[in-house]
């Protein structure tokens, strides 16, 4: 699912790494100055996770009052089953490769709780096993050419090269007013590049956001610079799987963005201002709190 394509890697080589080091990123945009404006909190007793920073599914942001001032929870959908149970393949089928446990698909969709799931499973199984497979011949693919380039490899090392990912790795994004248990989809130690993975086909200029803020925080805690971010797209329709990536140079403009909207949803939690109901002709079908907005 991170694998990148020829082409990709093109991109990757030939345009947005040079970009990278001509234009670089200011210094005061880097995730390990933390400690002082424009990355320093404004609000010390206020901390978001990620997605709520990230997101812009509400265009007024109600969304982050309802869930942390009123403490209301919205109604989960059949699209967010899908997304959790996609995501939880991909990294399930990652880690058991990279940790050679060799899982087996229905062994793993045995262990599925579905009291937290809101779909049946009659109705998500076979895409399941798709996105599974998969990920799983991708693992397969690399691993066999890495062990025919570098024949007296020990088997650690080559699956440390062929699959380079940090899956549903742990980071605490305290530092930037973020919850203390933050899980990054994937990095990709050999390229430092972060990942973040939707359950869509259909993208978002603030999809962008997702990767960027975990790059930031990532600096802000290992002080390694990152700087280049990529949305996945995973989607399965008519038994198809589809995969496309946004590969993108996290610069200024994309960090600034990241802090303002961090900033906006911090000032709404902590002087409890509801910011007002959007037009209900802006609100999205799939808004899991569209029924407490306008039910």
């Amino acid at each position: 699912m991170y694998f990148l394509s020829d082409i990709e890697q093109k991109q990757l080589l030939y345009q947005l790494l040079p970009t990278a080091r001509e234009v670089g990123v200011s210094k005061e945009l880097r995730g390990w100055n933390w400690h002082q404006p424009p990355l320093k909190p404004y609000f010390d007793n206020v901390r978001l996770p990620m997605y709520q920073v990230s997101s812009k599914y509400c265009p007024t942001n109600r969304d982050v009052y309802l869930r942390n001032v009123e403490k209301k929870y919205g109604a989960p959908n059949a699209r967010m089953a899908l997304g959790k149970l996609f995501h939880g393949i991909v990294s399930d089928c990652l880690q058991s490769f990279r940790q050679r446990q060799n899982i087996t698909f229905d062994a793993w969709w045995q262990k599925i709780r579905w009291q937290e799931i809101s779909e049946k499973p009659e109705n998500t199984i076979d895409k399941c096993r798709q996105v599974w497979d998969f990920v799983q011949k991708m693992c397969d693919a690399q691993l066999a050419e890495r062990s025919c380039s570098q024949p007296y490899s020990t088997e650690m090392d080559l699956i440390s090269t062929a699959v380079p990912f940090l899956v549903e790795h742990k980071l605490s994004g305290e530092l930037l007013g973020l919850s203390d248990i933050l899980s990054v989809d994937c990095f990709d130690y050999l390229r430092t590049i972060m990942f973040d993975l939707k359950v869509t086909s259909f993208k978002e200029n603030w999809h962008r956001l997702y990767s960027l803020g975990y790059a930031l925080v990532f600096e802000s805690i290992h002080e390694v610079p990152v700087d280049i971010c990529c949305t996945v797209y995973l989607n399965v329709e008519n038994g198809k799987i589809s995969v496309q990536k946004d590969l993108f140079f996290a610069n200024d403009e994309l960090r600034q963005w990241w802090l303002e909207e961090r900033d906006r949803k911090l000032e709404i939690v902590a002087e409890r201002r509801d910011p007002g109901k959007p037009e209900c002709s802006q609100c999205k079908e799939y808004c899991q709190y569209y029924n407490i907005c306008y039910g």
